[in-house]
C-alpha cells in the first residue's frame, strides 16, 4: 500500500481505498484500475492523491536477478531489514527505489560471510 501523488499515478495502478471528491461523493471504489479517464477526473474532481496496491513488481523480492536462489528465510529477513531502513521514504520514487534494490542486493551478497 502506498498514497501516491496524482501527478505519479499512472493507468494499471489498482486502488487500495475508495477515492472520494471533496465533499465525499465516491468517484471510484477500492480495487478499481484506473485508466487514463480516471486520471483526468481526479484531477477535475481536485483530488490530490490515492491510496495504491502495490503489486509484485513493485516488491523487492521481485527485483532479484531471476537466477539468484536463495534462502526464503534468508530473503524475508533481508527484505524486513531493508524495508525497516527506508521506512520513511517512497518506495515508489525511482532513486529509492534502486537503493532498496542494492540494499537488497548486497545484504543477500553477505549472507554467510
Amino acid at each position: 500500500m502506498a498514497v501516491i501523488p496524482i501527478d505519479r499515478l499512472e493507468a494499471g495502478m489498482i486502488l487500495k481505498s475508495d477515492v472520494c471528491d471533496r465533499s465525499g461523493r465516491l468517484l471510484m471504489p477500492s480495487g478499481s484500475e484506473l485508466a487514463d479517464k480516471q486520471l483526468k477526473i481526479f484531477r477535475t474532481w481536485g483530488i490530490t492523491e490515492a491510496d495504491i496496491v502495490l503489486g509484485p513488481d513493485d516488491q523487492l523480492t521481485e527485483l532479484l536477478d531471476e537466477d539468484n536462489t536463495v534462502d526464503p528465510l534468508v530473503l524475508a529477513e533481508a527484505e524486513q531489514a531493508v524495508n525497516r531502513l527506508f521506512h520513511l521514504n517512497d518506495p515508489l520514487h525511482p532513486m529509492i527505489h534502486e537503493l532498496m534494490k542494492a540494499s537488497l542486493k548486497r545484504r543477500l551478497a553477505n549472507v554467510g560471510k
